[in-house]
């Protein structure tokens, strides 16, 4: 079963109250959640996740409590499905930004570079746009473009040269053929490193999940959405989310350097955030227990201003 990375840190960043309001970005299999409705008594949790598994898995795990009502939305629209129930503010927002395990175990998924399946890699099951789209009918320059954005691939140039040529004779189906076409573009000591298709992989999945472009528009409405004194908890798994999220507080967080020296500084040239946390990394008997955690990093922000 999925363990939560950063549970307790994570939760304890939050500050829960317990009649306060909180959101759970990235329901998963609900180890967050459930720690947070331990702590509520009078308060509400509102749980986002788009995937069909792990919001029956939710459905039935937190069946006899009142506390949580589960949304099945990609969480950049948690601002638009709060306002639809009429909340306007919450107290604390959560968000874990990891491919689930449970994703990662199930085969015929296609998230993993480790067992074969038809190349899949949607989180939401009901969407048609797959992995299977995007390296059958991507064109060279654009392949480049994501392996070297999203994966920081030093080998971009030749992997998507092979990936083309390769489809010339037949489209590319499952992973791992995709993965002996990734070998095939990379040199042996390259391969000795990590896994070949690590890299090419996460690419592939940030491309079918457009998981940028939706990890800031909720920050964005995360920001707008909490209360004076409400914090944002957010654990990352690689450095191109860490980099979003640490921009992100930065510009909320920092006062215009034409006005720092002053002695007193206007309200409204105040920042909205302070940064309470700016990368916590999981300890060692976590990293111990539980080999998924390594590349994780929880950076939190409070709000200190409306």
């Amino acid at each position: 079963m999925h363990k939560s990375v950063l549970l307790e840190e994570s939760i304890n960043s939050l500050n829960i109250k317990e009649d306060g309001v909180y959101v759970d970005a990235t329901l998963g299999y609900g180890g967050h959640s459930g720690e947070i409705l331990k702590r509520l008594k009078k308060g509400k949790l509102f749980a986002f996740d788009q995937d069909e598994y792990a919001i029956n898995y939710c459905k039935d795990k937190f069946k006899d409590n009142g506390n949580i009502e589960i949304i099945k939305s990609n969480f950049s629209n948690m601002l638009e499905e709060l306002n639809k129930m009429e909340i306007t503010k919450v107290d604390g927002i959560l968000f874990d930004l990891g491919v689930s395990s449970v994703q990662l175990d199930q085969d015929e998924r296609g998230f993993s570079f480790h067992k074969d399946a038809k190349l899949d890699m949607r989180m939401d099951t009901s969407k048609s746009f797959s992995a299977y789209n995007v390296v059958n009918e991507y064109s060279y320059n654009d392949l480049v473009r994501i392996f070297r954005e999203y994966g920081e691939e030093k080998y971009s140039t030749s992997i998507a040269n092979k990936i083309v040529k390769y489809r010339e004779n037949k489209p590319i189906e499952t992973t791992l053929e995709l993965v002996d076409i990734i070998k095939s573009g990379m040199p042996m000591k390259a391969m000795r490193e990590s896994h070949p298709a690590r890299r090419v992989f996460q690419a592939i999945r940030i491309e079918v999940n457009n998981e940028l472009g939706v990890l800031q528009t909720a920050l964005e409405d995360a920001i707008k959405l909490l209360n004076i004194g409400g914090r944002i908890s957010v654990i990352t798994f690689h450095s191109l989310e860490d980099k979003q999220v640490k921009k992100t507080f930065k510009k909320y967080s920092e006062i215009d350097e034409k006005i720092k020296g002053l002695p007193f500084i206007p309200e409204e040239y105040k920042p909205i955030l302070k940064i309470i946390e700016k990368g916590i990394t999981p300890s060692q008997k976590e990293l111990e227990e539980n080999n998924r955690s390594r590349s994780s990093r929880l950076r939190v922000a409070e709000k200190i201003k409306g």
